[in-house]
């Protein structure tokens, strides 16, 4: 695996104004690089500002400062205007919702899911045989190819919405609590999908999470985020086994386990 970057952010920064008056810091002079084939986690609280970062990454948002590139190409904090220019931002990131429906046409079935995004890429076969591949390559088969949406379950309609991301032929892709609604022995398939997906393709991952456990398994660095600002980052192993911030040492704490005292866990809240 190279170390080069493939995927820098450099200072991002967002505030919303409040209605009230005032306003909220969502993000302050976030910065990260993610090589070929990396993952990153960025993780936090509610309102930590992780989700803010990875709208941002995805241009959903658009920063107030910073910069993010892609293979040393700087992406536009606009949408391009240009239905080709379009095309090739695409190409850099995709992501994934933890609700699939965000991204899947309810009215097409899985495989015209799959040949719509490829025809806008030029990727389409007469045959369908790259949709195919690509429904085989997270998992699912005949029975589900010609399903839409509402038919399948909530691990199967994932997985559309991870191959969909696919057929882009993204660099990059960011998946925002992507797991979360799903059940335990879901999330470790679909996991076990993405680590695979990963080595094959050397997309790199962005992993969003409020899951330490999802976290551990399946990236290599990670991030902590706290209003904002991010708090302590490292390589994965190291800053769960050992964290040096306080907020980290919350975080692992406040996971149920043997042992567990969730009032000496709501008092170091309150000093923190």
């Amino acid at each position: 695996m190279t170390t080069t970057a493939l995927l820098r952010a450099t200072g991002l920064s967002k505030t919303y104004p409040l209605p009230g008056g005032g306003s909220h810091r969502a993000a302050d002079d976030v910065g990260f690089t993610v090589p070929e084939g990396g993952s990153l986690g960025i993780v936090g609280e509610s309102g930590s500002g992780k989700t803010t970062v990875a709208r941002m990454l995805v241009g959903l948002v658009p920063p107030d400062r910073g910069e993010i590139t892609v293979a040393g190409r700087p992406r536009e904090p606009r949408t391009p205007r240009t239905s080709r220019a379009r095309l090739a931002r695409a190409r850099e990131i995709q992501m994934v919702f933890q609700d699939p429906y965000v991204s899947l046409d309810p009215r097409l079935t899985a495989t015209q899911c799959l040949r719509t995004v490829l025809r806008l890429h030029g990727k389409d076969e007469k045959d369908g045989a790259a949709a195919r591949d690509l429904l085989d390559r997270v998992g699912l088969g005949a029975r589900e190819a010609d399903a839409r949406p509402r038919d399948l379950s909530g691990g199967q309609r994932q997985r559309l919405a991870i191959a969909r991301a696919l057929a882009v032929g993204p660099r990059v892709l960011v998946l925002d609590e992507a797991v979360a609604a799903l059940d335990v022995s879901i999330q470790a398939q679909i996991l076990q999908l993405l680590r695979e997906i990963r080595e094959e393709t050397g997309v790199a991952l962005v992993f969003v999470s409020h899951d330490l456990a999802v976290v551990r398994h399946v990236t290599d660095e990670v991030l902590v985020m706290r209003q904002g600002v991010v708090v302590e980052r490292g390589p994965t192993p190291l800053v769960l086994a050992a964290p040096e911030h306080p907020y980290t040492r919350l975080l692992l704490a406040s996971v149920p386990s043997q042992g567990w005292d969730p009032e000496a866990t709501a008092c170091a809240r309150a000093t923190l």
